[in-house]
């Protein structure tokens, strides 16, 4: 098993070094902290119980699990990753990425060694294994995203559901009464992702409760997969004036792209808008009606919630963002049908 003293000479510092960095009671300098971190993590070292139990331990670090599945999007987890890095690096605080698939053992290390004050959850299924372990751990901890089961947690995110609510409702009050929803590729909600199943359920409960007919597609990223997606759309609802996509930019672009093709006018014979997407559709064409999804937001708002842990209120909330809607001329009343 690691001692201090394998830290101290791993680092190139000496043993009061490494417990200052433990404890927080000295200032260091951010690359000696970094040379102490990596070289408690590279061992394994887990401080003893005294050490753990110093009086006003603090890092400066946050634990950001992040994990990178197969079928994860780069930019948009980065986009998260580093919302939530300028938003701790304002209150002088370092972000720690854990990307591994496994749970337990990178949260296990930051907690036991103390290398993170907090713990901020990124890329949440509906049961996400994370989830329990947080609560056992009893860290500050706080989850971007809404698990299934949320008793215990600080969780915060944009409400889907309203967001869903949202963008169906304009549709319907512009007279819209078919409208089709180009979703997320069929394994991330297979797997539970829990946003794209938020601003599914959202989308048909709205529609149902507004009298629409819907249809729903999950195209895969290339493009006899997207193609066979819209043809599908058409298919399963022939008098289909309004179409609302929630998936990646380039799914979105090539879409477009497809409708330009087949001479499909927007808006004058389908209304498209763009929802719950971290990319800007002001430049795609034609630019599209958007309801954004903001990185910024809920980076900020997570690490004000850790904060606030930290500070000694763990009272649990969900705190969801209210959605906003952007309007770019993509959407307009369906066309006046012949008689």
């Amino acid at each position: 098993m690691a001692t201090i003293h394998d830290v101290a000479r791993l680092a190139g510092v000496s043993i009061s070094t490494v417990s200052y960095t433990l404890s927080g009671n000295r200032s260091i300098a951010e690359s000696t902290r970094n040379r102490v971190v990596s070289a408690i993590q590279e061992l394994g070292y887990r401080p003893n119980a005294g050490a753990r139990m110093l009086a006003g331990t603090r890092t400066r670090i946050f634990a950001l699990t992040a994990p990178v599945r197969a079928d994860t999007q780069a930019g948009v987890l980065m986009s998260f990753v580093l919302a939530v890095a300028t938003a701790a690096r304002k209150l002088d605080y370092d972000v720690l990425l854990l990307t591994a698939d496994e749970a337990s053992t990178g949260l296990e290390r930051v907690t036991s060694s103390r290398l993170a004050d907090g713990i901020i959850a990124l890329d949440v299924s509906r049961d996400d294994e994370r989830m329990p372990l947080l609560r056992a751990l009893n860290i500050p901890a706080t989850v971007i995203g809404v698990p299934a089961d949320t008793e215990g947690l600080v969780c915060v995110d944009l409400d889907f559901d309203a967001a869903a609510a949202l963008a169906v409702g304009r549709l319907a009050d512009l007279g819209h009464r078919s409208i089709g929803l180009l979703g997320q590729p069929r394994s991330t909600y297979d797997w539970g992702a829990n946003y794209p199943l938020r601003f599914r359920d959202g989308f048909h409960r709205t529609a149902a409760d507004r009298g629409i007919q819907t249809a729903f597609v999950m195209p895969a990223r290339d493009l006899d997969s997207i193609r066979r997606a819209v043809d599908d759309l058409f298919t399963s609802q022939p008098d289909m004036t309004a179409l609302i996509m929630h998936a990646g930019e380039a799914v979105q672009v090539t879409v477009l792209e497809i409708l330009a093709a087949r001479g499909v006018s927007i808006p004058g014979q389908l209304s498209v808008l763009s929802a719950c997407a971290v990319f800007d559709t002001s430049e795609f064409s034609p630019p599209l009606d958007e309801i954004p999804l903001s990185p910024e937001d809920s980076g900020s708002r997570a690490v004000a919630l850790t904060i606030r842990q930290i500070n000694g209120d763990r009272t649990p909330q969900v705190d969801l963002l209210e959605p906003r809607y952007v309007s770019r001329g993509s959407t307009a009343p369906p066309p006046s049908r012949e008689p």
